[in-house]
């Protein structure tokens, strides 16, 4: 057996209760205050390298000119309640910042919040209607930036706009948020907005503010969301202060965003990757030269986005052939960066073509192993039969799902025609997943059963055609040995 197929299957749905995959993930928010001045002629310009989670390390945007920089960008952990973990975060630290003895250099504060699993993302666009003039030689730069409340009253910063130049009457660009990050999925929680005039020395000059919520923006371009932008410090002073402009929501749309199976975790592989590592890592080695055809199904590929239900892994359809399972391993990552996931899920161009290959060797020399890695959920059922039945050569087929196929208790049939021999081998993935987090153990069981049909299957065929093994080979000499001889 010199040859093996492999092939990844295309969309899934996130089971929650599927631990290969994090049912919870945690965002990390930074903020600094009183940072040590460190420049001479303005303030410093912030930025944090922070180690976390052994390998991971992230680059902080810098925020120029200020000592009380709000970081936008987030840290999203994956959050798993069965293993322990060397990193905990309270739900607010606040910790003193050193290396300069005898000074104070400021203070770091971290904040943690458990992420509900809303998949949703929300496009938004925005724009100002008779802001105030803050500039002495202009009107106002101004900008947008959004807070998100918190479960004990304060509020993280989730998004900042770009800033509109001159003008009083500004027009935002349309931005996309995760729903989460905007109110981690409580459509009523309190979202504030404050309007600034941006600055070139970092200084820049507070407008106004106002609050909604998620369920008042989902409305839509509305009466409703026609914000007045109130100055709270103007309004104090100021009897007849009425406000320091409008802003108006003009679009409100919302996408959701499904998780996949084939999420890429920085801290263990994903089922696809677990499974195909347990089963290839064996079936390899009774490959000669361990090179493997990879395909995946049920994808848009580039450039034109045409879907695919037979396409090389590795990007050369010329040349599908990967160097062991690493080199398939490689090219199924590099894959789910190019393609997009797509339906329907249809087995039956894989198998044909397989099948194809399979049918141009005639002598026995090489038999055919086509592994095929799925959800579970298949669009061409009768198709797939079809095929499975019209195979008359060297292949055996092992699923990962589809115990309708599995011809252990009755033969596949198609049309009133029955497959020849068993040679489909069911396993079903979820049953081989262990609960307590060892799956070196739980994968090697996994690969056990997937390949423990494979030698009947491969001698049942030789046998119904009469194929006998081919002779021994000689055996191997080391260069400048002499032969030996038996007597």
């Amino acid at each position: 057996m010199n040859n093996s197929f492999l092939s990844m299957a295309s969309i899934v749905d996130f089971d929650p209760l599927n631990p290969s995959v994090p049912a919870t993930k945690v965002e990390i928010t930074v903020s600094c205050r009183n940072l040590l001045d460190r420049d001479t002629f303005s303030k410093s310009d912030p930025s944090k390298t922070t180690p976390l989670y052994h390998s991971l390390r992230t680059h902080l945007k810098v925020i120029d000119n200020t000592l009380n920089p709000d970081f936008v960008r987030k840290f999203i952990l994956d959050y798993f309640f069965e293993e322990r973990q060397n990193l905990r975060f309270d739900l607010r630290l606040e910790k003193p910042l050193g290396g300069i003895p005898g000074k104070k250099c400021g203070t770091i504060i971290v904040k943690a919040e458990e992420l509900n699993n809303c998949r949703e993302s929300v496009m938004m666009q925005f724009c100002g209607n008779k802001l105030d003039k803050k500039d002495f030689f202009g009107k106002s730069d101004p900008f947008l930036v959004f807070y998100r409340s918190n479960e004990d009253g304060t509020f993280t910063i989730c998004h900042k706009t770009e800033v509109v130049k001159n003008t009083l009457n500004p027009v935002w660009q349309a931005f996309k948020i995760p729903v989460r990050a905007l109110c981690n999925g409580d459509y009523d929680r309190t979202i504030k907005i404050e309007v600034y005039d941006w600055d070139r020395d970092g200084s820049h000059d507070f407008i106004g503010e106002f609050s909604t919520s998620y369920r008042e923006l989902s409305r839509g371009q509305s009466q409703f969301n026609v914000y007045e932008v109130v100055n709270p410090k103007k309004k104090g002073k100021k009897k007849k202060y009425l406000n320091s402009g409008t802003v108006t929501l003009l679009s409100f749309l919302v996408d959701t965003e499904p998780t996949s199976l084939h999420y890429m975790s920085p801290y263990q592989l994903n089922a696809y990757a677990m499974a195909l590592k347990a089963v290839g890592e064996i079936i390899q080695d009774y490959d000669s030269d361990k090179m493997f055809p990879a395909l995946g199904f049920g994808a848009k590929l580039p450039p034109d986005g045409r879907v695919s239900h037979e396409f090389a892994l590795n990007g050369n359809p010329q040349n599908p052939y990967c160097a062991g399972i690493d080199g398939v391993m490689e090219a199924y990552y590099q894959s789910l960066k190019s393609v997009q996931l797509y339906g329907p899920t249809n087995f039956s161009p894989v198998i044909n073509h397989v099948a194809r290959y399979a049918a141009s060797v005639k002598d026995g020399s090489q038999y055919f192993v086509l592994l095929i890695i799925t959800d579970g959920v298949i669009s061409d059922m009768a198709q797939t039969k079809e095929s499975i039945v019209n195979v008359r050569m060297f292949l055996s087929l092992i699923f990962t799902a589809m115990v309708e196929l599995d011809g252990d208790e009755v033969r596949i049939s198609s049309r009133g025609r029955y497959a020849e021999r068993d040679i489909v081998q069911f396993v079903p993935f979820r049953d081989y997943i262990d609960r307590t987090g060892n799956h070196i153990l739980s994968m090697a069981r996994l690969a056990k059963d997937v390949l423990a049909e494979i030698p009947d299957q491969f001698l049942s065929y030789m046998r119904t055609r009469g194929i006998k093994p081919s002779p021994a080979p000689p055996p191997y000499t080391p260069p400048g040995q002499p032969l030996q001889t038996q007597i």
